[in-house]
């Protein structure tokens, strides 16, 4: 079956039938900002964002979410509420507010320096701190009083995002055991022996069992999980039917490999604002029709392997100085959690890198590397898809990772080629890609090359089959298949 919206609507109404839908995250799907004077909206980056807006404009519910815009308190109402989207509202956005104390505590801190690295085969070493810790409690209690406060005595269900909730199952059930609650990890689970370094493992496992269903996007992180469980607490482990029963309660575990709204990506970067905004972005780029355009889309993050990236564009065109003043590389990094020393790190690693490896391949008309940190529009972003030749996403360890099927809903010519790490998520779906290792600099080097001389009839045929798999497995889909095992709660 082809999921679509309507579709989705449908499930949703069997599955959930009365009861209010409720989305919780740290991250907003909106963020209102005021620029010379006035409010203007953006979308943040990253990929739950990306994945749940659509369904939400489906579901008509509330997403609760910590609103930090320098604009967001003005556009509120009384109840801290405000219409989304802002440019054809269709779903409530509630926000919660955070004090300086509290968003260092539980963002900067445990969220992103203790969870993060935790979770993510980067090296990074995580952090734990006994204060930070406390404070991802009492926001994680912040936000069960929020969500309780809009339930009141009705019937709900609510699903839980990511990381930085891991309590929040637990604090709603402990006051209203009627609540339907599930819980989606959107990054990888360690195995269990990373996992056990953890000082409060068995608060954030019993946490997460008290959810109806917890998701993954893949079957190992699920497995992760489950031999977590049977190291560190006394429960039991249904192998057979992937579920734990801890404490009298049982909840599935299940993976639901995440994707993108296919067909709107689809039909947005086939319209004229975009080829418009494609052609505003060849002329500021300066790029020439016969030049070879790679792009690559990430957060500043030590998981992204923007380091690893930049290396082999420059083993590339070690190896390769034939391709110099042919081959242009655009990397768009959005800053990301800049309070945390690894990122401010790894940013004057980037910049110092860019710049070295530029001076070192350029010559008076062309340079080899275009770093952009500016924000984009939803519209640039798919006009930078359009112009590119090549997309490379390499991360060294990733839940998923959004952006290849972006990439591909936005190639509609299926004049492109997906450079793409085998330790994403999304490899294990998207086999027509050019795999590789960002630890192997060498055979990442010789990859670029094995795109840049693809065939034309091979790229296509490699994008038509890429795009068959993105647009049958799409968002609608990710969603109505988690909802469907809701019915078996």
């Amino acid at each position: 079956m082809y999921w679509t919206k309507e579709q989705l609507s449908k499930t949703i109404k069997k599955t959930i039938g009365n009861r209010l839908l409720i989305i919780a995250s740290n991250r907003e799907p909106y963020i209102h900002i005021y620029k010379e004077g006035k409010v203007e909206f953006m979308r943040p980056v990253g990929g739950a964002v990306t994945a749940l807006d659509p369904i939400m404009r489906v579901c008509k519910g509330t997403w609760v979410a910590y609103g930090g815009g320098s604009a967001d308190r003005d556009v509120v109402n009384k109840n801290n509420e405000v219409m989304v989207p802002p440019d054809n509202p269709q779903y409530t956005l509630k926000r919660i507010w955070l004090n300086k104390d509290e968003e260092n505590g539980y963002y900067y801190g445990y969220s992103n320096k203790a969870i993060w690295p935790l979770c993510h085969m980067a090296y990074t070493r995580p952090v734990f701190d006994e204060v930070e810790w406390a404070y991802y409690k009492i926001v994680n209690q912040k936000f069960a009083d929020t969500i309780l406060d809009i339930v009141g005595n009705k019937k709900a269900f609510v699903w839980i995002q990511d990381y930085h909730l891991f309590l929040l199952g637990k604090m709603l059930k402990e006051k209203n055991k009627k609540l339907l609650t599930a819980h989606f990890m959107h990054i990888p689970w360690p195995n269990p022996e990373a996992f056990r370094i953890c000082p409060q493992k068995v608060e954030i496992l019993q946490g997460l069992l008290t959810n109806d269903l917890l998701g993954f996007h893949i079957r190992y992180h699920c497995s992760n999980f489950m031999e977590s469980v049977k190291l560190e607490l006394e429960a039991r482990v249904d192998t057979e039917k992937t579920s734990v029963t801890y404490g009298g309660h049982e909840t599935l575990i299940r993976a639901f490999p995440i994707s993108v709204d296919f067909e709107e990506i689809s039909r947005e970067a086939d319209s004229e604002d975009v080829k418009k905004a494609a052609n505003k972005l060849k002329e500021e780029f300066s790029i020439d029709q016969n030049e070879f355009v790679i792009v690559g889309l990430d957060r500043i993050d030590y998981t992204k392997g923007l380091i690893e990236k930049i290396q082999a564009i420059d083993r590339f065109f070690e190896k390769y100085p034939e391709y110099k003043g042919k081959v242009l590389f655009i990397q768009k990094g959005g800053l990301s959690r800049m309070h945390i020393g690894a990122y401010k790190d790894l940013n004057e690693t980037l910049n110092n890198l860019v710049e070295e490896v530029n001076w070192k391949h350029s010559n008076e008309k062309w340079f080899p590397i275009l770093f952009l940190r500016r924000h984009m529009t939803r519209k640039e972003i798919l006009a930078l898809y359009r112009l590119a030749d090549a997309c490379i996403v390499s991360p060294v360890h990733d839940g998923m990772n959004l952006v290849c099927k972006e990439f591909i809903a936005a190639k509609n010519d299926l004049n492109g080629v997906l450079l793409l790490s085998a330790y994403t998520g999304a490899s294990r779906e998207l086999a027509d890609t050019v795999f590789v290792n960002p630890y192997d600099r060498e055979n990442f080097a010789i990859a670029i090359k094995q795109a840049i001389e693809l065939s034309k009839e091979e790229k296509m045929k490699r994008m038509e089959n890429l795009r068959n798999v993105v647009k049958e497995n799409n968002i609608y889909k990710w969603a109505g298949k988690f909802l469907e095992e809701l019915k078996k709660v």
